[in-house]
């Protein structure tokens, strides 16, 4: 099943990763690609979506500036690629209508059918 890739890249990457996933209302799963010369990352794969996008989204620009916050000094970057036109799009930069948008790519899944 397609979904949005997040590649996400920085110290605690994969922690990253789970946290983002771990946000109510998403569904996915992420893996750690083979590590570059000490690069840390990971990439997940969001699924599907219970809920509005618009709050999904406003959940995803939080949990970035968590995370960036918490890790200060450090580098901690996050792609997301729209599965629809193949752009990137830099969360650092992204607005919530942008974010919103490509969370409107992958399919709502109903409350009955959403299971972790």
């Amino acid at each position: 099943m397609a979904g949005i890739q997040v590649g996400i890249e920085g110290e605690g990457a994969p922690a990253a990763a789970e946290a983002l996933l771990e946000i109510p209302g998403i569904s996915g799963s992420y893996e750690v690609p083979t590590q570059r010369e000490g690069t840390l990352a990971a990439v997940a794969t969001i699924i599907g979506i219970v809920g509005g996008a618009v709050a999904l989204a406003e959940q995803i620009r939080k949990w970035y500036q968590e995370w960036h916050k918490s890790h200060p000094g450090k580098q901690f970057d996050v792609v997301i690629l729209d599965p629809d036109t193949g752009n990137r799009i830099l969360l650092e930069e992204a607005t919530i209508e942008e974010i919103t948008e490509i969370l409107k790519s992958i399919p709502l899944l109903s409350l009955s059918g959403y299971s972790e």
